[in-house]
């Protein structure tokens, strides 16, 4: 009787974790949201087969990769980044799925890019994020809806000295450096919720 119950909810979980991934097809669609709309159709896009695995399910042919929501994560997030990002990207992916924090993942990335292991982008390039706890992709419309944008212009080892950018925002939803003199340094822009 045990064996019966520990199987059907094995099941049941199974199912239900196969349901949370979305078609190839929508994951592409909701996922290219999050980039400029003149870069979408020839883009790359990164998402989840139906066991959760990353993988590609785009190849493009411009600059720009976008990597669908993950259906393991409450939410929604998904978001689109210049290719000179990849490695860095790939880099915290690969950490993360070590079991690494988010302290280690940003100390052991600091210490690559300093010498040279992690190749980060020579020129500012911008990570596009397309978020939101009870957004979602409407099969319907085609649309992500109840979501927000915000914008990360990564320029790495940029201080506020050198970039003239005050260490936080000035106005709501204004543009600030975060993580100053770092390999992540950014410019943080988040535009107020709809």
């Amino acid at each position: 009787m045990k064996t019966l119950n520990l199987i059907t909810l094995l099941l049941i979980y199974s199912s239900y974790s196969q349901a949370q991934v979305t078609s190839q097809e929508e994951q592409i669609a909701a996922a290219l949201q999050a980039g400029p709309e003149e870069q979408r159709a020839n883009a790359s896009v990164l998402g989840y087969d139906e066991n959760g695995q990353l993988i590609e399910l785009r190849k493009g042919t411009n600059q720009l990769i976008c990597l669908a929501d993950d259906p393991a994560k409450s939410g929604f997030n998904a978001a689109c980044y210049h290719t000179s990002l990849a490695d860095f990207m790939a880099r915290g992916r690969s950490l993360r799925a070590e079991g690494k924090s988010r302290s280690e993942t940003s100390e052991i990335r600091e210490a690559e890019a300093k010498s040279g292991i992690l190749k980060m982008p020579e020129k500012p390039a911008t990570l596009h994020v397309l978020y939101g706890k009870e957004a979602k992709y409407n099969s319907e419309t085609g649309l992500v809806e109840n979501a927000n944008l915000r914008y990360v212009v990564y320029t790495p080892w940029a201080t506020q000295e050198s970039s003239g950018l005050p260490l936080k925002p000035m106005v709501p939803g204004g543009p600030w450096l975060m993580f100053p003199g770092t390999h992540a340094a950014h410019i943080m822009i988040t535009p107020p919720s709809k």
